[in-house]
């Protein structure tokens, strides 16, 4: 990290700014109020700090004046119940759009493996990983591969059952005068998505299904267009604590997915206040 930089895990006034009005209010009890809540914004700092970091929630460093692990751990479920992840992934996305930044000409969709070290809901044996307990990150993002939509699965689920489950999930993106945007215009996707069944559903739903054949060659120029999505994963498993899945629970695993592509699409509408400036 540059010197000066602020750490990636401290949150800032813009992005708080965002965040703040989707948090559900608490209202404090009146006949027994006990100790006061800690704050939301350094309760959201601690959560960042176990998503970057992957440390267990058990260690969280008390000198950061973050809380304990559990207290965050507590507020991500809740924020995660409440919808906050979503709803702020969903605002970044229309500001994105606003910004015209958003390619909606063709669409990437793709599954990577990451392994499960304690079981739980959406896992299973990884056919990749020598059948050890394993899930699976589904993604669809745009042509410049900001994510759209993501979704858990267990590790031997085959890519393509998640194919319309995702497209279904993208949301209607807000941002510019008229309808909002939901479906892309084309969709790029490997030969794990090779089946004439969906590829009718695909069209059905308005699009255009681009999908590598089995026993093709490689080579087919399709790589060309499917890269985005490869390095959305990268970018996702940046965050240590989506490299492999700790969580027993689903939701709370999926809390940190959520809000890992929210924070991609932070930096990337950050990225182009930059360029605007500069």
């Amino acid at each position: 990290m540059r010197r000066g930089e602020q750490l990636p895990w401290i949150v800032s006034d813009e992005l708080w700014a965002r965040i703040e009005p989707l948090l559900p209010i608490v209202p404090r009890r009146a006949d027994h109020p006990g100790r006061k809540r800690l704050d939301d914004r350094k309760v959201l700092s601690g959560i960042l700090f176990v998503l970057y970091t992957g440390i267990p929630w058990e260690f969280l460093p008390q000198e950061l004046g973050f809380g304990s692990g559990m207290t965050c751990w507590r507020r991500l479920r809740d924020w995660n119940d409440a919808g906050v992840w979503q709803r702020l992934h969903e605002s970044l996305l229309a500001e994105l759009h606003a910004a015209g930044a958003l390619d909606w000409s063709r669409a990437v969709i793709d599954g990577s493996h990451v392994r499960a070290m304690k079981g739980g809901p959406k896992t299973g044996p990884s056919p990749v990983d020598r059948t050890r307990t394993g899930s699976k990150h589904h993604l669809i993002t745009e042509a410049h591969g900001i994510p759209l939509a993501v979704s858990l699965t267990g590790g031997n689920r085959n890519d393509v059952t998640q194919l319309m489950p995702l497209i279904e999930a993208v949301p209607p993106v807000r941002g510019r005068r008229g309808r909002p945007r939901r479906r892309p215009d084309t969709l790029y996707a490997d030969r794990g998505y090779d089946h004439d069944k969906y590829r009718k559903q695909v069209r059905t739903a308005g699009i255009t299904p681009v999908i590598a054949r089995r026993g093709t060659e490689h080579g087919s120029g399709l790589g060309v267009h499917r890269w985005v999505v490869e390095q959305s994963f990268a970018l996702l498993h940046w965050f240590r604590r989506l490299r492999i899945r700790w969580e027993i629970r689903d939701d709370i695993h999926e809390a940190f997915l959520t809000l890992g592509c929210a924070l991609i699409c932070w930096r990337r509408l950050r990225a182009l206040a930059s360029d605007a400036v500069g």
